[in-house]
């Protein structure tokens, strides 16, 4: 008699188990991917070697070659006639103008 009670009650823990599982595996594989982190926040107003390095993916210390390699593919991306912004494009050259030393002190027409 306690036997088939015992045999019931396992199986619907399992039961129950097996649902909750199901449910929580559903919900795992349903949650968003896990993005990049990226620079949070807008463009500081006159820019910084920092910000110039964030811009361009590179370091602060990077090659005047690496500077021209990074503008190239970040303009490749963003570029206005790719239909790019032209804000984002600007920044990217005042990027590159700063970390080459060719900053003429006006910063972004825009």
């Amino acid at each position: 008699m306690a036997t088939p009670f015992l045999v019931g009650v396992a199986v619907a823990t399992t039961a129950l188990a097996g649902r909750y599982g199901l449910l929580a595996w559903q919900a795992f594989k349903a949650r968003p991917p896990k993005m990049r982190k990226f620079y949070e926040g807008g463009f500081q107003s006159t820019m910084t070697r920092r910000e110039a390095a964030l811009i361009l993916g590179i370091r602060e210390s990077a090659t005047p070659d690496k500077v021209k390699e990074a503008h190239r593919k970040v303009m490749v991306a963003n570029h206005p006639d790719a239909g790019g912004s032209h804000y984002l494009a600007s920044k990217i050259n005042e990027a590159k103008d700063l970390m080459l030393g060719k900053t003429k002190g006006g910063g972004s027409v825009f």
